[in-house]
């Protein structure tokens, strides 16, 4: 079996090469300049290594239907840290959504939780989902940052997977991880699949919309993820519905739906006529 940071990696060496190729192909810059190397290097950390490993061990504790409720907060924390980092302002709703959330995260992982607030497997899996929707938040704001700096995201893209790979390398290796490789079809298929429409594709085409649309409202597709994970984690790991369950999810949601309503627009001030056609 292929330990988990050494199948990361390959993920990314992978990934980070096809999008190397596409630049090279397309006659596009694939160097970036000397100001954007401390954003790769943070963004290559955060959301191409550490983002990753978070998520993986936290679901060998927590069923994935739970960890997904927990990355479906990520608009509320992309809203959170671009006020603190960026200084955007955020709206009185964004915290009550962000207030609906938590609720409704400590409603769907209470009946789990039963029995189980001695166990240090469960409370950890709990705090590797945070701490990786959190390094998820992170790669978002870094990418808006350099896309503000005019780089494009598959200029950045290739750098930061170049450098989660290699960290998640000289990680693997530290730990004495053995560099194996199944020849199967079924793991050289997924490899392939989560290499390329999965990375190349899909975190291209998402941070685009980051740039466009601005790390909070990009991570509003984040919403619908414990639906679906949800009934998956039903159907195959065993997590039982309940009164708690359905009120919690449904506060999650709430909690970025109301977080993400159009605001109202501002009252024109006081003495101000209103500008005619």
């Amino acid at each position: 079996m292929v330990p988990a940071p050494v199948s990361i990696a390959y993920r990314f060496w992978i990934a980070a090469a096809v999008l190397l190729a596409c630049l090279v192909i397309a006659r596009k810059t694939t160097w970036p300049p000397r100001a954007a190397w401390r954003y790769l290097l943070a963004q290559g950390f955060a959301l191409f290594c550490c983002n990753f490993l978070c998520f993986y061990y936290a679901s060998a504790h927590v069923p994935s239907g739970l960890v997904a409720v927990v990355f479906s907060t990520a608009p509320i924390w992309n809203a959170i840290n671009g006020r603190l980092f960026l200084g955007r302002p955020v709206r009185p709703a964004v915290m009550g959504g962000a207030v609906l959330g938590l609720a409704g995260i400590a409603l769907l992982f209470l009946p789990q939780m039963a029995g189980h607030w001695n166990d240090g497997g469960m409370l950890a899996g709990l705090a590797l989902a945070l701490l990786g929707t959190l390094c998820f938040s992170a790669g978002n704001l870094l990418s808006s940052r350099m896309q503000a700096l005019g780089l494009t995201p598959m200029l950045t893209n290739t750098w930061a997977m170049f450098i989660g790979a290699t960290m998640l390398t000289v990680l693997a290796l530290a730990l004495g991880m053995p560099f194996t490789f199944e020849p199967e079809l079924r793991y050289v298929g997924s490899l392939l699949y989560l290499a390329i429409p999965g990375s190349v594709i899909g975190f291209t085409a998402y941070l685009l919309l980051v740039g466009r649309l601005g790390p909070d409202r990009a991570a509003y597709c984040t919403v619908l993820f414990p639906v679906v994970a949800l009934t998956v984690s039903a159907v195959f790991e065993d997590y039982r519905w309940g009164a708690p369950a359905f009120a919690g999810l449904a506060l999650v949601i709430g909690g970025n739906l109301l977080a993400f309503m159009p605001g109202r627009p501002a009252a024109p001030a006081a003495g101000t006529v209103p500008a005619r056609g």
